[in-house]
């Protein structure tokens, strides 16, 4: 006769909470809680039941009050990405606005393929008190709501509406964050009643689990019908995305183009997957890349593309290469592997390249080939080391990354994303060591910039506390989201943060004249609702939250105000002027398809649009 399952009375919102507690993944040997903590702004949809499950172990999981639901996403998404998706934050917002707040962060997590665990507050499953506060009324479907937003940029969604759902809710959820081809951020709507229902849960759920990254093995026809193709090839290239990291493939990477001689180009997520100095490493790939990449990615005849999803910004709009290029997708998801008619190698890179080495066996790519791309390579860094340069120019970013770059510590960590920074970042910046630059361009998220610095800080305190985290960051995203400088100061998170003021939206409005269009509505001083501009004072603005700050004229002095910055015992902010039309890094770039004018009382725009029209037949077809 079968014993009776021992149980424990729980509400949903403690059973939450104690699964998470309890579940462990080993990373390197050592069993670590997946889930790091959680960043929390409560309101009545989750302080009465998920406030009180989460208070009695506030220092086993720590709670992060955040000063907006969306910035706290963006930080949980950057200690995600810190952690190589192999742990993960937890957000909880109350019912309506605050879990609305949410629906960018997880379109971000979305896009970058990164963990992020969402605990909403939802309306009374009763319906009862009915129209509630912030409920969103749909006369003819009552069960819809702000939460079922979320479906579109998910990649698990719930809605609890028993206890006895979580059995199934959790584990579920769990396993789509740790997925390597399908991670994503998962989503529990929980309506406020049922948050606080108690259901006999199996103690044996909340039984310690350790979990293990899945690495998923190549298909040997598959690698069989890659080698073929490579064999033959006479001008090969390996593009690293940033599934090359996520797959801990590095080591792997490095060693299969040492054996084979074949070049590699970065993506801008695939930033750090080698260091500057590595012969084999070309420099970074397409729209805001290098001239070195680009160049020998035109000429390839045969590319690997290892854990990278191929974006349009690393395709050059698919002209980066030649029409009969024959594509090697390597990647974990098949989505991805078999885009654009590549031949596809579905399974985990650290498994899949040793696989293909072996298949190779002792080809080698030709020897004229990796010197004519290490010569592009070193004419690149000419270029670089001549744009960063200072003296009599006007400021600019390239300059501010330059001074940065020469004086950061090997493991500091660079974090930016959106607006220009993310293309003077990735063409500029000369890696120091693997996996230290966070380029946030899955969604190109302004705002992600400062509280994703101080989601990463978290997590690299964890793991290197003697090092910085480094944020680059331009007027417009500053205003867009700035509040986490408090968040840093007030949980001691230190970040330098750099404020580089172009007067608006720079990039943007350089854009707009690359099309032939008139600056409009993007700097400051080209608004026509502004009848008096005026420049924010950022210093002010940061020290009023408690951060050192200071401002500075020139890269000169910039470099004395980060060596003091280094040494602050708290979050500083250092502020500099760039100017928004010169000093752009003007070289490196492929084509990128924007939607241009076909009619217009504008010359410029008709003679733009006709360019991007005649500039059409470089693009490869595909699906």
């Amino acid at each position: 006769m079968t014993e009776p399952t021992s149980t424990i009375r729980l509400t949903v919102a403690q059973a939450i909470v104690r699964y998470l507690m309890n579940q462990f993944i080993e990373i390197d040997g050592v069993e670590t809680r997946i889930c790091g903590g959680g960043f929390g702004i409560f309101g009545h949809g989750n302080v009465p039941c998920l406030g009180e499950a989460l208070y009695p172990v506030q220092d086993e999981m720590p709670l992060y009050r955040g000063q907006n639901e969306q910035s706290m996403g963006f930080a949980a998404a950057a200690y995600a990405k810190y952690h190589l998706r192999r742990r993960f934050m937890f957000c909880t917002a109350s019912a309506g606005p605050g879990t609305a707040n949410l629906l960018t962060a997880s379109a971000l997590a979305h896009a970058n393929r990164l963990p992020l665990l969402m605990l909403c507050g939802d309306t009374f499953l009763t319906r009862l008190p009915d129209p509630v506060l912030q409920q969103l009324e749909h006369f003819g479907n009552p069960t819809l709501g702000v939460n079922d937003a979320f479906k579109a940029v998910t990649r698990f969604w719930d809605r609890i509406t028993h206890p006895a759902q979580l059995l199934n809710a959790l584990p579920a959820a769990l396993a789509t964050m740790l997925d390597p081809a399908d991670c994503g951020p998962a989503f529990l709507g929980l309506p406020q009643d049922v948050q606080g229902w108690a259901y006999d849960y199996p103690e044996v759920f909340f039984a310690r689990h350790v979990h293990r990254i899945r690495r998923q093995a190549p298909d040997p026809a598959e690698v069989f019908d890659a080698a073929a193709l490579l064999v033959n090839a006479r001008r090969p290239v390996i593009i690293a995305g940033g599934g090359v990291q996520y797959a801990g493939a590095v080591d792997a990477l490095t060693q299969f183009a040492d054996t084979h001689n074949i070049p590699v180009v970065e993506t801008i997520a695939g930033r750090a997957n080698m260091v500057a100095t590595n012969p084999l490493n070309i420099g970074p790939l397409g729209v805001t890349g290098s001239d070195s990449a680009n160049a020998i990615a035109a000429e390839a005849d045969v590319i690997l593309a290892v854990g990278t999803r191929l974006q349009d910004f690393t395709t050059g709009s698919w002209t980066a290469f030649a029409h009969d290029a024959q594509i090697i997708g390597m990647n974990v998801g098949r989505h991805d592997a078999a885009k654009h008619l590549s031949l596809p190698v579905v399974g985990c890179a650290k498994l899949s390249l040793p696989a293909l080495s072996a298949a190779l066996s002792d080809y080698s790519a030709p020897e004229a080939w990796m010197t004519k791309a290490q010569a592009g390579r070193a004419s690149w860094d000419a270029y670089v080391v001549e744009n960063v340069a200072h003296g009599n120019r006007p400021n600019s970013y390239a300059q501010a990354i330059g001074v940065v770059n020469a004086l950061c510590d090997t493991r500091d960590r660079v974090v930016t994303a959106a607006g220009g920074l993310p293309a003077e970042v990735t063409a500029n910046w000369r890696t120091l060591d693997i996996g230290t630059v966070d380029v946030e361009f899955g969604f190109s998220c302004m705002g992600y910039e400062i509280a994703g610095g101080w989601g990463a800080k978290i997590a690299q305190s964890e793991q290197e506390p003697t090092a910085d985290t480094i944020v680059f960051v331009g007027d417009g995203s500053y205003l867009l989201m700035n509040s986490d400088i408090y968040s840093s100061v007030l949980t001691r998170k230190k970040l330098i943060v750099l404020v580089l003021d172009n007067g608006g939206f720079a990039v943007i409005n350089k854009l707009q004249n690359n099309t032939g269009n008139e600056s409009f509505n993007n700097l400051i001083a080209d608004c026509p609702t502004i009848p008096e501009p005026f420049t924010v004072d950022f210093e002010a603005h940061a020290r009023a939250m408690g951060a050192h700050a200071e401002t500075v004229s020139n890269p000169a002095e910039l470099a004395d105000a980060f060596q003091r910055a280094k040494t602050a015992d708290r979050t500083s902010v250092i502020v500099m002027k760039v100017d928004p039309y010169d000093g752009w890094t003007t070289e490196g770039h492929t084509w990128w398809e924007v939607g241009t004018a076909q009619v217009s009382d504008n010359p410029n725009v008709r003679e733009k649009h006709a360019e991007w029209e005649a500039d059409r037949n470089k693009q490869r077809q595909g699906v």
